[in-house]
C-alpha cells in the first residue's frame, strides 16, 4: 500500500527558534552558513567559531541535534545537511530553512527526503531571481512526503544510510589515493621550494614543444550537442571526469583541429577563482575528438625534456602555487594568468630516467582513480535509485 502525501509543515515544527549572538558580544558561537555545507556528502564540513560581535547579521537560527537544513538558495545545488550532536546549540544563517521533525517522523527519514530529485525538481520549479535563484521558506515547507509507519521509516532509513556509507566509503578510497602522488613526488625530488637535492629549475617554457594555447570560446548558443569540450568543472584533484559528463557543443572543422586535444596533453585553470587557479589535468586516451574552453591553456610538453605526468604533477607543487599567487591578476570573485605567468613557472629538472619511474607510478594510479571513480559513480546511482523508489 502507498504511502499517503504530505505537506512537510504537517510533520515538522512551525517554529524552530532564534537568537542573537550580538547580545553577547564575547561569547563564541559557532557559525554555519551556506558555504559551510558540502552539497556532495550532505554534511556541514565548515563552521566556524567566532565572537557574538563578529557573528553576520544572517546568524539568526537556533539549532539542535537531528534539524535539517536547507539552503533556500540556489536550491538545485542541494546544499541539505543534519545537524549532528556537536552543533547542537549552535547557529545557522537564515539562508537556511530549518526542518525540526515531530513525533510523527523520524530527522533522517526528512534528510533523506529533501536530497530525493523529487524534492530539488520540486524547488527548481519554485526558484526566482536569474542570478541569484531563491525560494521561499513557505516553498520549502509545501513540498509533500510520503509518510508511511514509524517502523517502516526506520527500516527506510536502515536502508539508506548503509548505501549512503558505501559511497562515503568510496569517496574515502579515492581522496587517499589522490594523495599518494604528491607524496611520492616529494619522496622522490624532494621538497619543491627547498629542493633539497639540488636539481636544476628551469622556466616551464623551456620543457614545452609550443607556446602555451588558449582554449576555445564559443556562444552558449552553441552548447549542447556535437564535440565534448573540456570546461573548468570537467576536472578535479587531476582526473578528468567521465567522458559521457562531457558537455557537447558543435563546431567547424577547423576550429576542431584547432582545439582537438590529444594525450600527454597537460590543461590549467588560467581564469577561476583564486585558490582554483592553475588547477591542472594531464590528458590521457579520450573515446572521440574533444576540445578545451577558453578558461584554460593547454601546454604540449617535449618528450625529450620532460615526461608530461611529471610536469603535470609539479604544476601542483607549493613552488608552482606561490608563482601564480604572486602573479594573479585579480578581479571581482575571479583571478586570472597570461601565458607569460605560465611560461615562467620555475620547475624542478631531474634528469629523465629519475622521472621516468615516476611517470610509471602516475600512470598506475591513475588507473587506480578511474577504477575508484567508477565505483563512485556506481554507489551514487544505486542511492540516487533508492531515494527515487521512496520518495518518488
Amino acid at each position: 500500500m502507498t504511502a499517503p502525501r504530505i505537506a512537510l509543515r504537517q510533520v515538522v515544527e512551525a517554529k524552530t527558534g532564534t537568537m542573537n549572538p550580538s547580545a553577547w558580544p564575547d561569547d563564541p558561537i559557532t557559525y554555519i552558513d551556506v558555504t559551510a555545507v558540502d552539497n556532495r556528502t550532505k554534511t556541514i564540513a565548515g563552521a566556524r567559531t567566532m565572537r557574538g560581535a563578529e557573528a553576520p547579521s544572517r546568524a539568526r537560527r537556533l539549532l539542535r541535534t537531528g534539524d535539517v537544513l536547507v539552503s533556500t538558495v540556489r536550491p538545485n545545488l542541494n546544499a541539505v545537511a543534519l545537524v549532528p550532536d556537536s552543533l547542537d546549540g549552535e547557529v545557522a544563517s537564515t539562508a537556511f530553512c530549518v526542518l525540526r521533525a515531530t513525533p510523527r517522523v523520524l530527522p533522517e527519514y526528512i534528510y533523506f527526503f529533501v536530497q530525493s530529485a523529487r524534492f530539488i525538481r520540486g524547488l527548481e520549479r519554485l526558484a526566482k531571481g536569474a542570478l541569484y535563484p531563491a525560494v521561499s521558506e513557505s516553498c520549502v515547507f509545501d513540498q509533500e512526503i510520503p509518510l508511511p509507519s514509524l517502523e517502516k521509516q526506520r527500516r527506510i532509513v536502515d536502508m539508506l544510510l548503509c548505501a549512503q556509507r558505501a559511497l562515503r566509503l568510496r569517496r574515502e578510497i579515492r581522496e587517499r589515493t589522490v594523495r599518494l602522488l604528491p607524496a611520492l613526488y616529494t619522496h622522490a625530488f624532494g621538497d619543491s621550494v627547498a629542493n633539497p637535492k639540488s636539481w636544476p629549475v628551469v622556466p616551464l617554457e623551456s620543457l614545452l614543444k609550443m607556446s602555451p594555447q588558449n582554449g576555445l570560446y564559443k556562444h552558449r548558443s552553441t552548447y549542447g550537442d556535437g564535440t565534448p569540450i573540456v570546461r573548468i568543472d570537467s576536472f578535479r584533484d587531476g582526473d578528468l571526469c567521465e567522458p559521457v559528463r562531457l558537455k557537447r557543443l558543435r563546431l567547424d572543422d577547423n576550429e576542431g583541429r584547432q582545439y582537438a586535444l590529444a594525450e600527454g596533453d597537460i590543461l590549467v585553470n588560467r581564469v577561476n577563482s583564486t585558490e582554483h587557479l592553475g588547477k591542472s589535468v594531464l590528458i590521457r586516451a579520450l573515446p572521440e575528438p574533444t576540445v578545451f574552453e577558453s578558461n584554460m591553456m593547454r601546454l604540449v610538453v617535449d618528450p625529450e625534456r620532460a615526461l608530461p605526468q611529471y610536469v603535470a604533477s609539479a604544476l601542483q607543487t607549493t613552488r608552482t602555487r606561490q608563482h601564480f599567487l604572486r602573479n594573479a591578476k585579480r578581479a571581482i570573485n575571479q583571478a586570472s594568468l597570461n601565458q607569460k605567468d605560465l611560461r615562467t613557472v620555475p620547475i624542478m629538472l631531474p634528469p629523465l630516467d629519475k622521472q621516468a619511474p615516476f611517470a610509471r607510478y602516475a600512470d598506475f594510479t591513475a588507473s587506480a582513480r578511474g577504477t575508484e571513480a567508477q565505483m563512485i559513480s556506481n554507489a551514487e546511482a544505486t542511492l540516487a535509485s533508492l531515494l527515487a523508489k521512496v520518495f518518488g
